[in-house]
């Protein structure tokens, strides 16, 4: 493989691969073994950058919480950790996660401090590289969710609280920079707000889903936010939880984690899916492209993705999977990708 760019992340001294790998199936779909292969093979092609978070694996479960940091704290006990730049989360309420702070209640100071000194010990380290909010603690639609309803507003912890929260933890050295994930452009710009109203850090970062199924982010709201505001995005979910692969087209029931999970995903059980994944496929045979190479090198090729996040369920699929992140997306091929998007618009918001 080529080398891998390196990018800066927003304004801060993080200097990040184009590509990061991340680990949600590890400890779930992913034997330990296999995931620390897949950590050798990722470093060796220039990949140091690990995404991973205090409630992986997923689908959460009790009996697996935090399995995919201690995984990965095993295999960092083993590398030069100023080599190896770590960005983990910390879970938030609203999400049934009785097993995990029971609640979490809220994303207040209490479960802040306890979530990182948790993902510390399992992941074998002293400090984080990036540490993020997992959601919003906040009233707003996410996870496949697309109306706003103020009828479901409740009382939350503020995010001047939840900065004064991580900027304790920055000046302790537990965290070199934060970020968030599962956005909106209202949440963005109260975070930079504050935090220049109050002296406290800034985010660097939003990781959010953003594939060919699901271009929300690219709405003016946020690609102006995150250029104006020099806030990078971290892209997940780019292969739409394997539906870009095209393998649920010719086999519904093919392996993977939305048939042995069936509630799981469901941004993408929605009517348009199936056509767009259908055109998309098509698409990609007429450029001579696998449909992965097609999904992969068009997020990456994306002037306001910072680095495009893959995940694997095994060594194999990630020696598939890390190349196509670097297919060239040429205007030609562009032009056609964004006629299919004004025919399926976000299918999967």
């Amino acid at each position: 493989m080529p080398p891998f760019q390196q990018r800066p992340l927003g304004n801060s001294d993080l200097i990040v691969p184009e590509v990061c790998l991340g680990t949600m199936t590890f400890g779930e779909q992913t034997a330990e073994s296999d995931a620390h292969a897949q950590l050798d093979y990722a470093l060796a092609a220039g990949i140091n950058f690990i995404d991973v978070a205090e409630m992986y694996p997923v689908p959460a479960r009790a009996e697996t919480c935090g399995a995919s940091e201690r995984i990965v704290g095993n295999w960092l006990a083993r590398q030069a950790r100023d080599q190896i730049l770590i960005a983990t989360k910390v879970a938030g309420p609203s999400r049934n996660l009785s097993w995990i702070r029971s609640g979490p209640p809220a994303m207040d100071r209490a479960n802040i401090r306890a979530a990182i000194d948790g993902s510390l010990q399992r992941l074998r380290t002293d400090y984080i590289d990036l540490y993020q909010l997992h959601w919003p603690e906040r009233n707003q639609p996410m996870f496949g969710q697309w109306h706003f309803d103020p009828a479901n507003e409740r009382e939350c912890t503020s995010i001047r609280e939840q900065l004064q929260a991580l900027g304790e933890l920055v000046k302790e050295g537990k965290v070199r920079q934060i970020g968030v994930s599962n956005e909106h452009a209202w949440g963005l710009m109260q975070f930079v707000r504050l935090a220049e109203e109050a002296g406290l850090p800034r985010i660097v970062s939003t990781q959010n889903a953003y594939n060919l199924l699901n271009r929300t982010y690219e709405t003016s709201l946020l690609t102006e936010i995150g250029h104006r505001e020099n806030i990078g995005l971290l892209a997940y979910s780019t292969l739409a939880f394997g539906h870009l692969t095209g393998k649920y087209l010719a086999n519904p029931d093919a392996p993977g984690r939305i048939t042995q999970w069936p509630t799981f995903g469901q941004r993408y059980t929605k009517p348009n899916v199936q056509p767009a994944v259908a055109a998309y496929v098509a698409l990609a045979a007429k450029h001579g492209l696998t449909p992965s190479q097609l999904a992969l090198g068009f997020v990456r090729s994306r002037w306001f993705v910072a680095s495009t996040i893959v995940g694997a369920s095994s060594l194999t699929q990630l020696q598939e999977t890390l190349p196509a992140t670097q297919t060239a997306i040429s205007p030609e091929l562009l032009a056609e990708i964004d006629a299919l998007q004004l025919r399926y618009t976000n299918p999967a918001p």
